[in-house]
Formats: structure tokens, C-alpha cells, sequence
């Protein structure tokens, strides 16, 4: 659903003349969700909670925008985040599922899937990796599949981050402008943009097939990474009954003044990085 201005949490002058929120409201709201990500880490652990969240979408919509600002604020021993790569030739030759099984997390985990077992129905499917009875086999198995997630005792979690052809060119223009954002224009990033109708089509049946009431897929309107990024994080803490379980501060015990024989070695024997700044 997309913001009108009665769902929206602040008032108008917070956002700017185009209708994105300003920067520092932005920041100021980013950083209190993050304090609540910390909240929620500290209540996994304790309660032993096995955590699965799932970000997918079109190429340039900003899912690694939204997982790294999820991440950079946790422990990533609690929360962290799987991006796999292409599959081996053994893996190629086992279950679909099973390297994303391995992945999966243990009590007292959280697992942010960048990408995950949906590339069979959208890349695979669209560029021919995957044959059309591997697509149809993986729209059978793959509800069920997610069931006996959620009856193992995961919350799974499933965001489409959705947007519009226009901005996804003007993102894919503006990293190839940027000599440190190039690196993200992959090959099939580039063949995404002359299939996008294909892509269309294949995620309007993945949605049709794997859309279960145990595990829905939650779509982020993500034309304004700002609001991507807000909402999507106030959505996955309101999806999620945590309490605060932050530990208090430590009482830090006086350091002591002696060093007990403790010589330091001569600075002249150490190398260091040369002071340029």
C-alpha cells in the first residue's frame, strides 16, 4: 500500500518539495528503528527465536540498501546476512533447497536472506537457467517447503521490494556514473532492463503460487529508498512480538594504576602505518 498523507508519521514540513522525507528527519527516524533492531537481537537471543527474512525484488530496488542498514546497527553473530553466489557444479547436482537449508539459522539467530531459494522462480526462470518442469516443480514443493519452516518453529518473513521501470533506469544510469556503485551493474543486471516485461510475468506467478497465509509476501513500494527503508524495517519490528531485553549499562571497575612490572617495547622497534591525515 502506498503512503497517503493520513498513514504518514510526520507532518508535511518533514518532507521536502518533491514529497521525499528530509535528511534529517530521515536519519533521526532511521536511528530510532535501529535502537529497536538492538532490542530485538538481545530478545532472540534470550528467547531462543529462529528468524528467517527474505528480501526480493527487481534488480537496483534497494534490498542491500535495506539489509545493511538492518545489519550495521546488530551483532552480526545474531543477525546475519547469506548472499549466495552462484551455485557449484555439486550443488547443482543436489536438492534444490539445500544449500539454502544450510543457511537456515539456529535458536538465537536471524538470518537475512539477500536473495534466497525465489531466484529459481524469477532469474532462473527468465534466462533460461531452469527448465520449465524445474519452474513448475519448484511452484509445487516450495509452499510446502515454507510450511514446514513455520511448523519447525521460523518466523519467515517475505518482502518484494517493488519499482517502477523509470527509477530503475535512473538507478542503473546513476551507478554507471559512480566508479564506486559500477560494480553492481552485473550482466544480468543489464539483461534485466531489455526482459523487464518477462521478469513482470514471472514474479505475477511466483506471487500467485507461493503467496500462503503461513509465510505472505509483504511488497515495499521502493521508488524513495528513504521510505523503502523506513517502512520496510517498521514493518518487519511490528511483524515481530519482541520485548526489550537490552542490558542495562555495565559498571566499569576503576582501571588499575600499577602496571606491575610491565615495560613497553621502544616505539622505534614497531612499523607503522605512515601518518598521511
Amino acid at each position: 500500500m502506498s503512503d497517503t498523507e493520513d498513514q504518514r508519521r510526520f507532518d508535511p514540513d518533514a518532507y521536502n518539495k518533491r514529497g521525499v522525507l528530509r535528511r534529517k528527519v530521515y536519519e533521526k527516524e532511521l536511528a530510532r528503528l535501529q535502537v529497536e533492531l538492538v532490542k530485538l537481537q538481545h530478545w532472540v537471543r534470550d528467547e531462543g527465536e529462529k528468524i528467517v527474512v527474505i528480501f526480493e525484488g527487481r534488480d537496483a530496488a534497494g534490498k542491500g540498501g535495506v539489509i545493511k542498514r538492518i545489519s550495521e546497527r546488530t551483532n552480526p553473530r545474531i543477525v546475519r546476512t547469506v548472499a549466495l553466489g552462484t551455485p557449484s557444479d555439486r550443488e547443482r547436482t543436489q536438492w534444490y533447497f539445500q544449500r539454502y537449508v544450510e543457511q537456515l539459522p539456529a535458536a538465537g539467530e536471524v538470518v537475512l536472506f539477500d536473495r534466497s531459494w525465489y531466484n529459481r522462480a524469477g532469474v532462473e526462470r527468465v534466462m533460461g537457467f531452469a527448465t520449465e518442469e524445474q519452474v513448475r516443480e519448484f511452484m509445487r514443493t516450495c509452499p510446502e517447503f515454507e510450511r514446514m519452516l513455520v511448523r519447525a518453529g521460523i518466523r519467515l518473513i517475505k518482502y518484494w521490494f517493488s519499482i517502477s521501470d523509470d527509477e530503475q533506469e535512473r538507478r542503473f544510469q546513476s551507478r554507471n556514473q559512480d566508479p564506486t556503485k559500477r560494480w553492481k551493474l552485473s550482466p544480468m543486471d543489464l539483461k534485466s532492463r531489455e526482459l523487464w516485461q518477462d521478469y513482470s510475468r514471472a514474479k505475477d506467478d511466483m506471487f500467485a503460487h507461493t503467496d500462503i497465509k503461513q509465510a505472505p509476501w509483504w511488497v515495499v513500494d521502493a521508488d524513495v529508498k528513504r521510505h523503502a527503508r523506513l517502512n520496510c524495517i517498521a514493518h518487519l519490528l511490528d511483524t515481530i512480538p519482541y520485548e526489550d531485553h537490552s542490558p542495562g549499562p555495565i559498571e566499569l571497575a576503576p582501571r588499575p594504576e600499577e602496571r606491575r612490572g610491565y615495560v613497553r617495547p621502544p616505539v622505534e622497534d614497531q612499523s607503522f602505518v605512515p601518518v598521511r591525515y
